[in-house]
């Protein structure tokens, strides 16, 4: 980054001033750094603030900047204003991506954990849904993904320490119809942590998956509310019974608060398991398909959907 650069990343708030960075190693020099990708709402924001109340500094990114306020205002209530750091990142952006993580460095000097969180879910039938579409949900959801890991490995080789904690999700472990965008990257995400776990363990860097169900996010009403489909369409029926179930599912799930508790408490773990999946059905969901045959579990989410 350019001289130039990091005073106009100053100007805009993105990074801190020379005397602010000072001053926040001072305060907690030996306090570790989170970097959580998505902050503006869902578990990325709840994550945030369990974290920081655990003693992290916390650099808080997200696509958009002015989306900030809820976090900020969370933040002030719960007595750790002065441990968050608020960075732009656009995950599909790959200048974005080095920025965000050279801010990172440059303000803290190591980064302890990384959260990708940041992600989507298009919805629809896999006919109607259009390629850009499809790539759009591959881009954030994977390609984002795979950057900002590939942009912090090198910091936690070198400090021979670290954990990365990839939100997937209960479709990353079993496709539902009106969901395959969102389940393929996914079921991508989980090929890819294992991967990764396999390669840094040597290096000290803990790999894990959490893998939460339905809960009270965001990511519901968007899903829904960008579902494609249209009334002469053959699936009709069948999205109809997918959005009845989506809406009741949203509407009775838990609190997902308990998913940034579950990342609060591995992030004290010296020993993690790979995955950890939590919430409503989705423990039954990982049973059910391990020792039921396929047209079982078919029929079982055939008929939930009648």
């Amino acid at each position: 980054m350019t001289v130039q650069e990091h005073q106009t990343e100053v100007k805009q708030g993105r990074i801190d001033t020379a005397s602010d960075v000072m001053k926040k190693r001072k305060e907690g020099a030996n306090a570790p750094v989170a970097l959580i990708t998505g902050t503006s709402s869902g578990f990325g924001m709840l994550t945030a603030i369990t974290l920081a109340k655990q003693g992290y500094r916390v650099v808080a990114t997200m696509r958009d900047l002015s989306r900030r306020e809820e976090l900020v205002k969370l933040a002030e209530q719960a007595g750790v204003a002065e441990r968050m750091q608020y960075v732009q990142l656009d995950v599909t952006d790959a200048e974005s991506v080095d920025k965000a993580v050279g801010t990172a460095l440059l303000n803290n000097g190591r980064i302890d954990i990384l959260v990708n969180n940041a992600g989507f879910a298009v919805g629809g039938f896999i006919e109607e849904v259009s390629m850009e579409e499809w790539r759009r949900q591959m881009d954030t959801n994977l390609f984002g993904l795979i950057a900002v890991t590939r942009a912090v490995l090198p910091v936690m080789r070198e400090q021979k320490q670290g954990l990365i904690v990839n939100l997937s999700s209960v479709s990353g472990l079993s496709g539902f119809p009106g969901y395959a965008p969102y389940a393929a990257s996914k079921f991508a995400v989980e090929g890819f942590t294992e991967s990764l776990r396999h390669e840094m363990s040597s290096f000290g860097v803990r790999v894990v998956l959490v893998e939460p169900g339905a809960y009270r996010t965001p990511i519901w009403n968007k899903g829904l509310g960008e579902i494609h489909r249209s009334e002469d369409s053959p699936y009709k029926h069948k999205l109809d019974a997918v959005l009845r179930y989506s809406q009741l599912a949203s509407e009775t799930a838990p609190d997902p608060q308990e998913v940034a508790d579950l990342i609060g408490r591995i992030a004290r773990m010296r020993a993690p398991r790979l995955r950890y999946a939590l919430g409503k059905g989705s423990r039954v969901l990982i049973i059910g398909k391990a020792v039921l045959p396929w047209k079982w579990l078919e029929w079982i989410i055939a008929r939930g959907l009648k």
